[in-house]
């Protein structure tokens, strides 16, 4: 629960300013704080005056009916609120072509160099940056956009803005609602921007596009890893697998059955297809890969709360596939070792439900920035035990729609479902010649080299604008 500060107490005035608004949220959340460091600088102007395009440049968009298809040849991807935090956009859900382009929802298209502010439910208030391969991506109602004027300000300093402490608690200061969270696009309009002249804002906005353009070469270097890892194995037709353009598995027959699995997903005759023709090229099961690694899921512990000084990130299964991955902070004194990861383990995220666009069985790979976090038990760890073939390498694999599809049809459970613990260990993992193998796993380092280097220029970014202005007040 958060409370006041006994330093800078609510005052009557507050309640004025704010329309006589009597939820907690502008006062408590530090956003009239803000707004009085804010009024101290030399110049400040609305966020309304520096933008343009539609609804004068922030807007969210109409509710609609959508209508979901699956052929890139009529589709476009859409991006929610959930999405727009995310990595990795290869696997976003795709809305229909005919409607997007339409008059009513055209605008709605992201357009490099906007900020994405996320108006409603848990996660209101969070902020993105569309990177330059967003340029094809449709955003949903639930998104506010805020596309910056060109003539009056560079769009990668206003994001540093809005993503700044100073912004978080503006933005955040502007949510209303009890059950469900929301920010409308003219709450946000009147919030102060500081200006400190062309040289500070310039290489602010440098650094954020550097940052940007790494983040998209990131993306690019992935999936062309993919895409390497089916043609070196003689497989290219995985690498755009077209997995409901398929028959549809409504009725089978299965001549043998076991003692291992009763259960027709196992069996399905789409994934036994995708099985079968991975094992028609040289390959390895899964666990004699593993044999020397890990593969099994991770162990369950006691959390303890803690601080940021005195304990470590726990990441969970939503979080863990956005660009900065947020978790609850918990002691170090009473998490087992097990709970990090080796570097280059492959994480799948091994619990849930099998909608479309839920991340059950979907991966990512732990390396870089990303070993300082503690996992949770959810994630199956996935951990070469042969040294010459390394994780990096079956990371490309397993971010494949082909592998997204032979881990959903491994699945057990009720209601939350899990993957089979035998049947993972006799997925076959195609092997390639070693010059291939190399390749394919130096792109993939080369990806994370520049996921890592981009949260260092943007960390570097926020920091020059907080000691602009911190250093402007005095």
């Amino acid at each position: 629960m958060k409370i006041a500060s006994l330093s800078n107490p609510v005052t009557s005035d507050w309640f004025r300013e704010q329309g006589l608004r009597l939820d907690a949220s502008p006062y408590v959340s530090g956003a009239l704080q803000v707004k009085k460091l804010l009024d101290r600088l030399p110049e400040t102007v609305p966020l309304a005056s520096l933008t343009r395009g539609h609804n004068g440049g922030i807007f969210n968009g109409p509710m609609f009916r959508r209508v979901y298809l699956t052929d890139p040849e009529h589709s476009v991807p859409f991006l929610g609120t959930k999405d727009m935090m995310a990595a990795d956009l290869t696997g976003l859900p795709r809305l229909r072509k005919a409607d997007a382009h339409s008059a009513a929802l055209s605008y709605l298209q992201l357009k490099p160099g906007m900020t994405l502010i996320s108006r409603s439910g848990f996660n209101a208030g969070r902020r993105a940056y569309a990177r330059p391969d967003m340029s094809g991506v449709w955003a949903s109602e639930d998104i506010v956009k805020v596309q910056p004027d060109p003539e009056r300000i560079k769009s990668g300093y206003l994001y540093a803005f809005l993503l700044s402490r100073f912004g978080e608690a503006l933005v955040r200061g502007s949510v209303y609602g009890s059950a469900v969270k929301h920010i409308e696009a003219h709450h946000i309009a009147g919030l102060p921007v500081p200006r400190f002249g062309d040289r500070v804002e310039s290489e602010i906005h440098e650094l954020v596009e550097e940052s940007t353009e790494l983040r998209a070469r990131h993306q690019a270097e992935l999936a062309a890893a993919t895409k390497d890892f089916f043609d070196s194995n003689g497989l290219p037709e995985l690498s755009e697998l077209r997995w409901h353009q398929q028959e549809r598995d409504l009725g089978f027959e299965v001549a043998r059955v076991g003692s291992t699995s009763l259960r027709a997903l196992n069996f399905a005759p789409r994934a036994r297809r995708l099985i079968e023709k991975l094992e028609t090229v040289p390959g390895a099961r899964l666990g004699e890969i593993c044999a020397g690694g890990q593969l099994s899921r991770g162990v369950r512990f006691k959390r303890v709360e803690s601080d940021s000084e005195h304990g470590v990130q726990l990441v969970g299964q939503r979080q863990a596939f956005w660009l900065r991955p947020e978790g609850r902070w918990i002691g170090t004194a009473t998490t087992p070792a097990e709970v990090f990861a080796s570097d280059e383990s492959v994480l799948v995220a091994a619990q849930g439900t099998l909608g479309e666009n839920e991340v059950y069985c979907r991966s990512i790979l732990a390396t870089g920035s990303f070993l300082k976090y503690a996992y949770s038990e959810h994630f199956l760890r996935v951990v070469s035990g042969t040294p010459d073939i390394p994780g990096a390498y079956l990371f490309a694999f397993f971010r494949s729609e082909a592998a997204f599809r032979v881990l959903r049809s491994l699945s057990v459970g009720g209601k939350q479902q899990d993957i089979h613990e035998f049947l993972r260990a006799e997925i076959p993992v195609p092997i390639a010649l070693n010059t291939d193998r190399d390749r394919i796993t130096a792109t993939v380092r080369s990806a994370y080299r520049c996921r890592d280097r981009a949260d260092v220029l943007e960390d570097k970014a926020l920091a020059l604008l907080t000691a602009a202005v911190e250093e402007a007040v005095g």
